[in-house]
């Protein structure tokens, strides 16, 4: 009998498994068992060979057409020539070197499974030395493929594969496997699998590998893509109710403090979007739990207004709030913005300050020394209600008297540890805000940050104007680049400022690969464009850089100079992707935009359109009609709402490893569950495991799922998402 924890040793053999260890990764017969089939073939339903990329790792089932064998040219010996096509007219030619004798097996009519990497040459696509799999020379298609007993049913399983492991070797070891497996314990709950129509684990298993039709392929795939949904659910479900529980300090909304003094100051009223959110986050604080809320917005959508609120009412119950950033520019911004939205309750102790106030403090990495004891002083001691800094706030020696509060910004720039440094600064668990102007699909949401309340600030507020985005194209019309530089120039003559985006610094800086157009040239660089724009392009207008890499007094003069008004336009980075405020600024143009992706030029178009003034982002590229990237472009100038296009960055980068591949192993990712098509699957995994939660928190009447979960949602990686 085999198990899911046998040695694959034990099953195939030491040649065989020690194969399949070094290409795949896979020791046990639990981890081939879950190495699932990527697609299936079927018999009379070819593989569309005109779908092939160059480049591309892929088996494909199709017909010996011709053969040619041919002396060569260059050195000594034959080539053979194999013509191999699938019935829809498109054609693959196979190579083999000095191997006349496959002309034998290789025979016209016969069919097969074809693996390998495809290249190009003189316009025709080839596989170069395939590895294939013959079904029959004689049959029809129908009877060669029950023939060959590693490909049983009308279905033929595609497997993740490597060039020494081709599909059907790992087909075969997975029909050995399948002959003496015992699958475990089924670990869903009986009235579970019932009330959700799932079929058994062991019938899940075998079906995905041999499936006997579509109907128990669909219920196989169905059954466990719903453990993986269900095991990260319990695994944040279980988080959730243990930080309900969990010991805090209540923070209660003061009648008369410096929150309502700060409202009634305000110049303007606030949206409905947050007044509303503003008193959810109210409620939370004032329960003696830690809050745990994600609050997202769109660009301008006023969440720092909202976190603000939020400090003020944690100081005004005795405690301090920390922000963290991260970049310097956009932690300065923040204090420079906060100070100037409290005014005189942010300058407790100044001659113009109020007495009932508090102070404000920035903490960065490039604070003198003099500076930095002031600043770490006013934490330790709380005079400093509200502390701003970047990641310096995590350092040994940046302590506070009583840390209620922590608003982490763009939480996505920030790693598990980083987060869960500065919340151990807190005497008792801290009240936690994570703010992020990166809209994310609701099933992200759901299942990467599905431990948090989720609050959406959707609403712009009055004032804002609207932003028009245009695609560039600069090689099928190079006149639209011009014209580009001209708007820029109207924009400055009418009293306006604007930015111009490069994807990297230049000089010393290493360029980052093209691996998607061969020879294409590197990203365009700040350093390199400056000069064109001073000396050719926008000549006599006040122009100057911003990136990374500057010191931050030069950075921080240059970010002073451009909000002042001193600057037409600033040549930037995307060091001012998130928080720069300059209302005065009007127009972007974002040089290789199809470097970018989609919700980075959502941010970066935010920059402009931020006054009266409407809004222009201009997107230029040289990528050709019709491709991948001028799509992306195409589908980012069409529409600026955030969640929409969060929706098309998410099928772009096809998903990848939802719950971070850097924090886990290899066998734990999501192999079937997709974010993009199984929304409905996940909202009832959501609701089964909050019943199965509250009615079993721990899971100890449900041993075998509690390990199906541990199973599927590794130490590590609980670990990452219990950090959060």
């Amino acid at each position: 009998m085999t198990t899911t924890d046998t040695p694959l040793t034990k099953v195939l053999g030491a040649k065989t498994a020690k194969a399949l260890e070094t290409h795949l990764d896979l020791h046990t017969a639990g981890d081939l068992i879950y190495h699932f089939p990527r697609r299936y073939d079927e018999r009379g339903e070819h593989t569309d060979l005109r779908r092939l990329e160059v480049d591309e790792q892929a088996t494909v089932l199709a017909q010996v057409q011709g053969i040619n064998v041919k002396p060569m040219r260059a050195r000594r010996g034959n080539m053979l020539e194999v013509t191999i096509g699938d019935g829809t007219g498109a054609t693959l030619t196979c190579t083999f070197f000095n191997q006349a004798w496959r002309e034998r097996e290789l025979r016209k009519g016969v069919w097969g499974l074809f693996a390998g990497k495809v290249t190009e040459f003189r316009g025709k696509r080839q596989l170069n030395g395939p590895a294939y799999q013959l079904l029959s020379a004689d049959a029809t298609q129908d009877d060669a493929a029950a023939e060959i007993e590693e490909f049983a049913g009308a279905l033929i399983p595609v497997y993740p594969a490597a060039q020494a492991v081709p599909t059907w070797v790992i087909a075969k070891c997975v029909r050995t496997l399948l002959d003496t497996f015992e699958p475990p314990a089924d670990p869903l709950p009986a009235e579970t699998r019932a009330k959700r129509n799932l079929v058994g684990i062991g019938t899940a298993l075998r079906e995905i590998h041999r499936p006997s039709s579509e109907e128990a392929l669909y219920r196989a795939k169905y059954r466990l893509k719903w453990d993986e949904a269900f095991a990260v659910q319990l695994t944040l479900v279980q988080r959730r109710a243990r930080a309900a529980a969990a010991p805090g300090t209540a923070r209660p909304r003061a009648e008369a403090g410096l929150l309502a003094k700060f409202d009634a100051g305000l110049p303007y009223e606030l949206t409905e979007g947050q007044r509303a959110v503003g008193e959810e986050i109210a409620a939370d604080l004032a329960r003696p739990h830690p809050m745990h809320r994600l609050l997202q917005g769109e660009v301008g959508s006023g969440k720092t207004l909202v976190s603000v609120r939020a400090m003020l009412q944690v100081v005004d119950a005795g405690g301090q709030a920390a922000l963290l950033a991260p970049t310097e520019v956009l932690a300065t911004q923040h204090f420079r913005g906060i100070s100037a939205q409290l005014g005189a309750l942010g300058r407790a102790g100044e001659l113009d300050g109020d007495p009932e106030g508090t102070q404000l403090t920035l903490v960065t990495g490039s604070l003198g020394a003099a500076a930095r004891r002031a600043a770490l002083a006013k934490a330790a001691d709380g005079t400093a209600g509200i502390v701003v800094g970047t990641h310096a706030l995590l350092y040994e020696g940046v302590d506070f008297k009583d840390l209620g509060l922590v608003v982490v910004d763009e939480q996505h720039r920030f790693g598990v540890e980083q987060r869960d440094a500065l919340r151990a600064k807190a005497a008792r668990p801290p009240h936690v805000l994570v703010m992020t102007a990166t809209p994310i699909p609701r099933t992200v949401a759901m299942t990467v940050y599905g431990d948090l309340e989720t609050s959406v600030l959707s609403q712009l507020p009055r004032g804002r104007s609207p932003i028009a985005s245009h695609v560039v194209p600069a090689l099928d019309k190079p006149a639209y680049l011009d014209r580009a530089w001209k708007r820029i120039q109207e924009e400055v003559r009418a009293g306006h400022q604007a930015y111009v985006v490069c994807p990297r610094i230049g000089d010393d800086e290493e360029s980052p690969p093209t691996d998607d157009e061969p020879g294409r040239r590197p990203p365009l660089a700040v350093t390199e464009v400056l000069p064109l724009l001073r000396n050719e392009y926008l000549t006599g207008l006040r122009i100057e850089m911003l990136h990374g890499k500057m010191p931050p007094d030069e950075k921080d003069a240059v970010m002073r100079r451009f909000a002042a008004g001193d600057l037409d336009v600033l040549v930037a980075t995307t060091v001012i992707e998130v928080g720069v405020d300059v209302p005065n600024s009007t127009v972007m143009l974002i040089l290789d935009a199809d470097r970018f992706g989609v919700s980075q030029l959502h941010q970066l178009r935010g920059r402009v359109g931020r006054g009266s003034a409407p809004g222009i982002c201009l997107l230029h590229t040289e990528s050709a009609e019709g491709s991948a990237a001028r799509e992306r472009l195409d589908a980012v100038a069409s529409t600026t709402d955030g969640f929409k296009l969060s929706e098309i960055d998410l099928e772009q980068r096809r998903e990848g490893d939802v719950l971070g591949a850097s924090q886990s192993g290899k066998h734990s990712h999501l192999r079937l569950l997709s974010l993009l098509r199984d929304e409905k699957l996940i909202k009832e995994a959501r609701t089964e495991a909050s019943e199965l939660i509250g009615d079993d928190p721990d899971l100890s009447r449900h041993p075998a799922l509690a390990a199906s979960v541990a199973a599927l949602v590794d130490e590590e990686r609980a670990e990452y998402l219990e950090k959060g």
